[in-house]
C-alpha cells in the first residue's frame, strides 16, 4: 500500500467536494478547482474525509495511487489557504511593475516584457524587485513563477536575473586576472 495514498484527506469546514465519476470538483473560500483523475483510481468521501483507493496492486495503479491523493490534497489546500511563490529580481535597472493584465518586467533587454497572468493567478509587487504570485492552483502558481523566472535566469557571475526567494545561486569566479 502506498504510504502517501492510504492517508485520508481532511476536508475543512466551508469546503465542498463533488465527485462525479473520475471528475473531482472542490469549492472553497479561495475559489473552485476541478480535475479529471485517472479512471482506475477511486476517490470516495466519508464524512469530513476523502479516501483514495486503488483497485489492484498492479504497477500502474501503485504509481497513480499516491499521485492522485496528492493532487486532491493540493486542491483542498488551494481552495482553503491558497499557494504563493515569491520571486526576487537582482540587477541594475531590473524591476517589475504590476498591471491589470499581469506584470510589466524590465530585465535588461532593449524592451520591456509584458507578462499576462492566467485566470485564477494574481501577481503583486510589494517593491520593484520582488514579485509575489498567488492562486488556488499549485500547478498554475508554479508554472507562472517558472515562466517569469525563465525570462531572465540568474547568471553565475554576478547573480543578475530572476530567482526564487531563498534559491542559492552558485557563483563562479571571473577571469583570473593579468599576467
Amino acid at each position: 500500500m502506498s504510504r502517501i495514498g492510504k492517508r485520508p484527506i481532511p476536508v475543512p469546514a466551508g469546503v465542498t467536494v463533488a465527485i462525479n465519476g473520475n471528475m473531482v470538483t472542490v469549492k472553497g473560500p479561495k475559489g473552485e478547482l476541478a480535475r479529471a483523475l485517472p479512471a482506475d483510481i477511486i476517490v470516495a468521501q466519508e464524512g469530513a474525509e476523502l479516501l483514495v483507493t486503488r483497485p489492484s496492486d498492479e504497477e500502474r495503479h501503485k504509481a497513480l495511487h499516491g499521485l492522485t491523493r496528492t493532487l486532491v490534497a493540493n486542491m483542498v489546500e488551494g481552495v482553503t489557504t491558497g499557494f504563493k511563490k515569491v520571486l526576487e529580481i537582482t540587477g541594475v535597472g531590473y524591476k517589475a511593475e504590476v498591471k491589470p493584465y499581469g506584470a510589466l518586467l524590465s530585465l535588461g533587454y532593449s524592451h520591456q516584457i509584458e507578462y499576462k497572468a492566467p485566470a485564477g493567478v494574481s501577481i503583486t509587487a510589494p517593491n520593484p524587485t520582488t514579485v509575489v504570485i498567488e492562486g488556488a492552483s499549485k500547478e498554475h502558481v508554479g508554472q507562472v513563477a517558472a515562466e517569469i523566472r525563465s525570462l531572465r535566469k540568474p547568471e553565475p557571475y554576478k547573480g543578475k536575473g530572476v530567482k526564487y526567494q531563498g534559491e542559492v545561486i552558485r557563483r563562479k569566479a571571473g577571469k583570473a586576472g593579468g599576467k
